[in-house]
């Protein structure tokens, strides 16, 4: 029995398990992604659910270090995505079965924002008949806010820790109220409390971070209990102050492998959690998204940005397909997941089971 079968005989894993598998080589890694391709295949199937992509506006209150949109980046264009475009969008995904969507944007804290999400909920729930589920990523809100906009018809919400170490995350935002991380855990807990599905994930790469963190990464998530991780490399955009520590990163193959690793972990040990394949990991490898389907994730997200826009929101640099059409994306990710042994959930929400069997054991 290899070492990798040994640490997950185990009921509970140790610091020190994550840790040994982050660095395992050969035939230990190799045996890793075996074990979490079977756990996948066990207990999520081999099913890959699609959330259209919106990136609804590029606008942002925040100005995190690592971040090509933040507010202090006076580079960008910036732009909202109108109605009538958010609409089409949806019709395009509703039409093609997709069944849900995710709509990201800056991190936006004001009334009016607050009531567009909102109108626009109701919007794409009617014209759907409530078929299309939602997905929102749009930062740290109020808990009225997060409230209302459950109210209005979103289902997931994924916010992103980026780090569980509360010291690195200091080095990458700056010091204020409005980046903190007491905030960011806060408003996790919010989520959860109203029903929301939640997600989170984390970067993978980053300057000032070590093995031990990203194991705490790990760690964080079982002990939150989370259901849906979306988690990939750290790039490197040139307009942040990150940048100038490039030279002190693992090489752009080091952090795809860790982030191919930490997939594979994070499969086995929280076996029925929605886990995104990012486009990130095809920003380094041309079969970045398909590695990350065979190391245990089970979810993609087709860009159904309108493209006169995706040059305005790059979070990070060399970020693909930003000259193709959702149609064209569509194309080329069905062919990705085939590649995979994978087969697209088509017409089915995907909601986490992790979730699912939670909610059953509350009631």
């Amino acid at each position: 029995m290899s070492f990798v079968e040994k640490i997950f005989e185990k009921a509970v894993f140790s610091r020190d398990d994550l840790i040994f598998l982050l660095n395992t080589s050969g035939d230990e890694r190799l045996r890793l992604f075996e074990m979490a391709a079977e756990t996948k295949a066990r207990f999520v199937g081999r099913k890959v659910y699609f959330r259209g992509l919106l990136e609804y506006s590029n606008t942002c209150s925040k100005n995190c270090y690592y971040c090509g949109i933040r507010a202090g980046n006076k580079r960008y264009v910036r732009y909202r995505m109108t109605d009538s475009e958010v609409m089409e969008a949806v019709q395009y995904a509703y039409v093609n079965r997709f069944a849900s969507i995710v709509i990201q944007s800056g991190e936006q804290n004001n009334q009016a924002f607050t009531r567009k999400i909102e109108k626009l909920l109701r919007e794409i729930h009617a014209s759907t008949n409530g078929e299309l589920h939602v997905t929102l990523s749009l930062g740290e809100q109020s808990e009225e806010t997060y409230r209302r906009w459950f109210e209005a018809g979103a289902h997931r919400y994924l916010l992103r820790i980026e780090v569980s170490n509360p010291d690195l995350y200091l080095k990458l935002h700056p010091n204020t109220p409005r980046h903190s991380y007491a905030a960011r855990l806060n408003a996790l807990h919010t989520l959860r409390s109203i029903g929301y599905q939640v997600g989170t994930g984390v970067m993978i790469g980053l300057p000032f971070q070590t093995i031990g963190d990203l194991a705490d990464d790990l760690l964080f998530f079982r002990d939150f209990d989370i259901d849906m991780v979306g988690m990939g490399p750290y790039i490197e955009h040139e307009d942040t102050p990150l940048y100038r520590y490039r030279e002190t990163l693992l090489p752009l193959t080091g952090r795809f492998d860790l982030s191919l690793k930490m997939v594979a972990i994070l499969r086995i040990m929280m076996k029925d959690i929605n886990i995104a394949a990012t486009t990130a990991m095809q920003t380094i490898d041309p079969q970045g998204r398909e590695k990350a389907l065979l190391a245990g994730a089970n979810v993609i997200m087709p860009n159904l940005t309108p493209v006169r826009y995706r040059q305005d929101y790059l979070l990070y640099e060399n970020k693909p397909c930003l000259d193709e059409e959702a149609a064209a994306c569509q194309t080329c990710l069905e062919a990705r997941i085939r590649i995979a042994g994978d087969t697209i959930a088509y017409g089915e929400w995907g909601d986490s089971r992790h979730f699912q069997k939670r909610r059953t054991m509350d009631n």
